[in-house]
């Protein structure tokens, strides 16, 4: 394994990217990928792919100790890559300890071998890259500058409300995807790629199957922030049931998880979760089987709770 490392390390890295009606292929910008220290298990490479979607910022990418460049892997992609692997480099301390909770399942047979390909936020603009965009356009169709104003300021900003979420979504599709299929060993089907975050990451990971089915076969989606809560007007959770309504059906989507805890700001979430679980069940979706929906009684809306679930929604997506 640490030779495979070592060599590709070595070189530089080139994707082609070819986007949608369009049958042109045009060379990405070269990416040169570190092996970075900190994790405990597995291996953890860090690049900066230059986009033309968003701003530049690191891309991480995670290698089970099970691959060696032989063996096809599924591949997971994670929003807030920043939280993921070493609780040293967190802002609060806390991580969701991914490298040794998904090498442990993949060694012990528990699921089929799997890469993380690690999404950093935008920092300040996190909540606007992950406010999904059509339900955005809706709300500012339907309500007043002022109601927009102080949903902005909800989500931490001052300015206007805009959002950036379509086009992280074409970053992660058609430069990052890209990236990665053309240069490890991985299923490049929809059933062996999946999208996975937590609150507003939860909520976008839902967006990303709704818009591209094509490409996620699973959504995991934990401790969904679903707009609303905070919000002074009640029609905008509406708008997102009618978008669950209209794109998140059996036809479209293989397969999606949901869960939310008790407390802290997760003890907000389970009214709006049980309606959309009502959309779901009338969308044709069952239970235990395409769809579930959990709640852990005591969790909060932190990365150590994510961290002690974070073996249920692995397995719903690549369990044996």
């Amino acid at each position: 394994m640490k030779g495979f490392v070592a060599i590709t390390l070595s070189i530089l890295l080139f994707s082609c990217v070819q986007h949608p009606g369009d049958s042109s292929e045009v060379e990405a910008p070269s990416m040169v990928l570190d092996t970075i220290e900190g994790v405990a298990a597995g291996t953890l490479l860090r690049g900066e792919l230059a986009s033309d979607f968003i701003p530049a910022r690191p891309l991480d990418i995670w290698l089970p100790s099970s691959y060696d460049g032989t063996q096809k892997h599924n591949v997971l992609y994670m929003y807030d890559a920043q939280m993921l692997f070493d609780a040293t480099t967190t802002w609060n301390g806390q991580e969701w300890r991914v490298d040794e909770i998904l090498d442990s399942l993949i060694i012990d047979d528990v699921i089929t071998p799997t890469i993380v390909v690690a999404l950093y936020n935008g920092g300040q603009r996190r909540n606007f890259e992950y406010f999904p965009q059509k339900p955005a356009a809706q709300l500012q169709a339907a309500f007043s500058d002022s109601v927009l104003s102080e949903i902005s300021k909800r989500y931490g900003s001052d300015s206007s409300f805009s959002v950036n979420s379509d086009n992280y979504l074409r970053y992660m599709v058609e430069e990052v995807k890209s990236f990665v299929d053309g240069h490890f060993t991985v299923h490049t089907s929809t059933a062996s790629t999946a999208i996975m975050g937590s609150s507003m990451g939860g909520l976008m990971s839902m967006y990303a199957v709704g818009e591209y089915p094509n490409i996620f076969g699973a959504a995991l989606c934990m401790s969904t922030h679903w707009p609303g809560g905070f919000a002074p007007n009640e029609e905008i959770p509406a708008v997102f049931n009618a978008y669950v309504k209209q794109n998140i059906i059996p036809e479209r989507v293989g397969k999606i998880y949901f869960d939310f805890g008790t407390e802290t700001l997760d003890a907000m979430y389970e009214p709006f979760q049980d309606n959309v679980n009502v959309v779901l069940e009338e969308n044709g979706f069952v239970s235990g089987e395409n769809w579930t929906t959990q709640k852990f009684p005591g969790a909060a809306h932190d990365e150590k709770s994510w961290a002690k679930r974070l073996h249920v929604p692995l397995i719903f997506a690549f369990g044996k």
